[in-house]
């Protein structure tokens, strides 16, 4: 047995399953069990999607959130909005609390609108926020940000000079915008925090790889398309940058009007967390998420916390629903703890704590090396 270690267990959540701070606390319990005089610092995490929020006033004690609203909806219901409140005014707001695809009866691609966000942020900016941190996961609409910026301010005109409806799906009518009563930025600027580099356009864009998933079918998606080209010909800007195609093309309305830059949602929480300073003195660091394959590597939370562990020559492992890829952490299943992936979800937390009581024993044992696991797909 090694001596007292210095734990961080940094998961995201499992999607549709367990919440980020629900997951490090089962796994803490777990580990805790098994190593009671360790020191272990929870530290759960998000890329900028649902639980963003929550991560960060978790491990803010001074942040202060602010409820706003009610707000529109993604589908034109009212629904509560919100936004956090940092040390030197700075902002944080979620799109997905507010415009999330969650929020939806039943998806509608063509008319789910971001008008939500707008009324958030504009809550924040006229609250005084030095800054503003926008969490761009999770998007139910594909507007490009039309509608947020409708509720800042921006007018968006037909050939008729007559406002148009809001939704991605309107958009093809575009004719002309007025930015006269467009609300400025904040003082200290707005930064998007996305875990995609998506462009606006083309295959690789908004409309073609997210609009399916937000209900949008064939024709759906070549209205969108049609309607995010039209946007962007009357505004500018560079809708071919990285990451312009976040949330439905959010991304590109808030970098072309409001001069916001597009960094990676998992970078940014771990240094708004702490996370960033305190791997310095970990001995080892326990992240999570519902699935660990190929894609954890590009830019999600759990990709970016093994490169930063690495950096540091921090032990890592990962706890996952289900392991499809190989690593060099130590990994756990919880779909092979429970016998099956079904089972697993059937009851999360006794898995999570259970895979945290592995994981101190392992740790714990006086090993020191990483083991390559088989694509288990």
């Amino acid at each position: 047995m090694v001596d007292s270690l210095t734990v961080i267990i940094a998961p995201d959540s499992f999607k549709g399953s367990v919440t980020a701070g629900a997951a490090a606390s089962a796994i803490s319990e777990g580990w805790m069990q098994a190593r009671p005089d360790d020191t272990v610092i929870l530290l759960p995490q998000a890329d900028g999607g649902e639980g963003t929020l929550d991560a960060i006033e978790a491990a803010t004690p001074t942040a202060v959130r602010h409820r706003v609203g009610p707000v529109t909806g993604p589908d034109g219901r009212p629904t509560p909005g919100e936004f956090l409140e940092l040390p030197h005014r700075e902002a944080v707001v979620e799109l997905a609390q507010c415009s999330g695809l969650p929020l939806m009866r039943e998806p509608d691609a063509l008319h789910a609108t971001t008008r939500g966000l707008g009324e958030v942020i504009r809550s924040a900016n006229e609250a005084g926020m030095r800054s503003i941190v926008i969490a761009l996961g999770g998007s139910a609409s594909t507007d490009g940000g039309s509608g947020a910026l409708a509720a800042l301010g921006l007018g968006l005109l037909d050939s008729r000079d007559s406002a148009l409806q809001d939704g991605g799906g309107a958009l093809v009518s575009l004719e002309r915008v007025t930015t006269d009563g467009l609300l400025p930025p904040p003082p200290d600027g707005v930064t998007l925090l996305a875990d995609v580099t998506a462009p606006l356009l083309g295959k690789n864009g908004a409309a073609r790889v997210f609009g399916p998933q937000k209900g949008a079918d064939a024709d759906g998606i070549r209205i969108l398309e049609a309607g995010l080209s039209r946007l962007a010909a009357v505004l500018g800007g560079d809708p071919d940058a990285p990451g312009s195609g976040a949330a439905g093309g959010t991304a590109y309305g808030f970098t072309t009007l409001w001069g916001a830059t597009v960094t990676s949602g998992a970078r940014t929480v771990q240094r708004l967390t702490g996370l960033s300073e305190a791997i310095a003195t970990a001995d080892v660091v326990i992240t999570g998420e519902g699935r660990f394959d190929a894609s954890s590597a590009t830019g999600k939370v759990v990709g970016e916390l093994l490169a930063l562990a690495a950096g540091h020559g921090v032990r890592t492992g990962v706890i996952a629903g289900q392991v499809a890829a190989p690593t060099t952490a130590w990994t756990c299943a919880l779909a092979e703890l429970a016998g099956s992936a079904e089972a697993a979800l059937a009851d999360p937390m006794q898995h999570l704590e259970r895979a945290g009581r592995e994981a101190a024993e392992y740790f714990g044992s006086g090993f020191d090396t990483r083991r390559t696991l088989p694509d288990q797909r």
